[in-house]
């Protein structure tokens, strides 16, 4: 008998050629086709970045200017509120060294800056003053009324907070704590309920967010630190170069 087996090197070439045949595509000998050009992959990006630059533009453009309004209505409630509802008020500017509310042809937007009240019978009230320091969670901003001339405050109000929601945003929510800063004279300091004498200043720290209303303690006593000077000066018109408010 002539019949012979096929041998291994015969199953080892129609192995490869059918192996060669998965590899490459028989119209293009093997070789996969060029993807789109590099520039073309670029100049698509660089056009889809434009036009998402310039949709931000115009939505931003767009929608500031409601922002803005927003913002000066709550800040104009909030003046309102810890001056104890003045008939109107005025903006100051603190330039070199002095509060005017005439700034001339100086750019105000990095100027520190007060909110002078005035009572019907346009006798100042007081200021309200901004102010802003990290808490437990975040930066918190608030504004709070004050009277250079006996060193008390007015009032207090939080701008803005992201503390513990049921712990930390007791500062603006628990009016009983907002309340003890009606008329308390500056400087003030925290102390904790079982240790409270009820001394002039004494602000008692909500348990359970100490940092937090600490924080609020801190802030003021900060800013009336920082401006004493200049408050003094412009409330008090005996003092040297002051101007009557």
């Amino acid at each position: 008998m002539n019949e012979r087996l096929p041998t291994g090197s015969g199953r080892q070439d129609d192995a490869q050629g059918r192996g060669g045949g998965r590899v490459g595509d028989g119209a293009t000998g093997g070789v996969l086709p060029d993807g789109p050009p590099s520039w073309r992959l670029l100049s698509t990006l660089a056009v889809a970045g434009a036009l998402a630059g310039l949709l931000l533009v115009l939505v931003f453009q767009a929608t500031d200017p409601a922002i803005q309004a927003h913002r000066a209505r709550v800040l104009a409630e909030a003046v309102h509120e810890v001056l104890g509802g003045p008939e109107r008020y005025e903006t100051l500017f603190l330039i070199d060294g002095r509060f005017t509310a005439e700034p001339g042809g100086a750019d105000t937007t990095g100027l520190d800056r007060v909110y002078l009240g005035y009572g019907t019978d346009e006798r100042p009230l007081g200021l309200a003053i901004e102010g802003g320091e990290p808490g437990f969670q975040d930066v918190i901003r608030l504004i709070f009324g004050y009277d250079p001339g006996t060193g008390r405050v007015l009032g207090m109000k939080v701008l803005e907070s992201k503390e513990t929601p049921g712990l930390g945003d007791k500062i603006e929510k628990d009016s009983a704590f907002v309340r003890i800063f009606r008329g308390a004279r500056t400087p003030l300091f925290g102390v904790k309920r079982d240790r409270a004498t009820g001394a002039d200043g004494e602000v008692e720290l909500i348990t359970g967010a100490t940092i937090s209303s600490r924080a609020i303690v801190d802030i003021i006593n900060h800013r009336v630190e920082e401006l004493d000077v200049e408050l003094r000066t412009f409330w008090d018109p005996r003092a040297a170069g002051g101007g009557a408010p």
